[in-house]
């Protein structure tokens, strides 16, 4: 059992006053965190909460363990931002998150860089498309895509992107018009899990949603933009992740009037942990290059 990160879990827990709330705050299922609490309890040998279906009760033992814990959590924060850079050097673990598409073209190419520019400096690129929450995985940065929750982070702004309608235009060229969301209901749907199966449009200046019927189903973007590019259908892709292709003509934007407003793309962090020395050297160092990568939705 990783001791630090139950207690991250534990501190969670009660400063949400509930396991469903902790989790919701941490992007993970109560089940988790159950098991989490439980294994540190069988572990400790006390029990540092008292549960019922209602509420929910520090013992002695758990009010002594949360102020340890509290300590603990901050204490290692504090050494390892005091250790870093004492010489000038970067060194140090950078932990990052991002969506995996995003993070493969061009996150994990600016971490390259940065790492041969700093050869005591180390870095765990975590990819993935479900948000990973960042105090219990002990991460320092995170690439979000999207407004953020009243959740304590500070953002770092770097662009916008924006969810695009796409089609091959072979696809396109042997099938009805595509005029309106609606006209949806006559195509085949591309669907990537991380959007569903609703898919969101703006118009009469609201948020309207179109119900589809997915020809196919897929949680990796590359697999949907392939099957988009080889006529199997229309999909909804960020621009980013379309922006290649409709460069070559392999895709073309459909519903174009009906998008949705574009959405902000972030660096964030923890505000109560702040920036160590090695974090604030690769967001000074990633950032500019960041906001000259991303290609804009306009």
């Amino acid at each position: 059992m990783d001791k630090l990160k139950a207690m991250a879990h534990f501190v969670r827990i009660v400063e949400h006053g509930s396991l469903s709330a902790a989790a919701e705050a941490g992007g993970q299922s109560v089940a988790s965190l159950v098991r989490s609490l439980a294994a540190l309890e069988r572990q400790l040998g006390v029990r540092l909460l008292n549960r019922s279906t209602r509420r929910m009760a520090l013992t002695d033992e758990g009010q002594r363990y949360l102020a340890f814990s509290q300590r603990m959590l901050a204490e290692c924060d504090a050494m390892e931002r005091e250790l870093e850079g004492r010489d000038g050097q970067v060194r140090g673990v950078l932990r990052i998150t991002a969506p995996v598409e995003f993070g493969q073209l061009y996150l994990a190419p600016l971490v390259n860089g940065f790492l041969a520019e700093h050869p005591q400096a180390r870095a765990e690129l975590i990819l993935n498309d479900q948000i990973v929450p960042m105090i219990d995985e002990r991460l320092d940065l995170a690439l979000r895509i999207g407004q953020l929750p009243d959740s304590g982070l500070v953002a770092r702004a770097l662009g916008t992107t924006r969810l695009l309608t796409c089609a091959s235009p072979a696809y396109l060229a042997s099938q009805p018009p595509l005029v309106a969301p609606s006209e949806l209901a006559r195509h085949a749907c591309i669907a990537f899990a991380g959007h569903g199966t609703q898919w969101y449009y703006r118009q009469a200046g609201q948020s309207q949603a179109v119900t589809v019927e997915a020809r196919l189903w897929c949680n990796q973007i590359r697999a949907v933009r392939l099957a988009c590019v080889q006529g199997l259908g229309v999909a909804r892709l960020l621009h980013y992740q379309a922006a290649e292709a409709l460069a070559t003509g392999e895709l073309v934007r459909v519903l174009e009037a009906f998008e949705p407003q574009d959405l902000p793309v972030q660096l964030v962090y923890p505000h109560g942990l702040g920036l160590a020395p090695r974090v604030k050297a690769f967001v000074d160092w990633a950032a500019p290059r960041l906001q000259a990568a991303l290609p804009s939705p306009g």
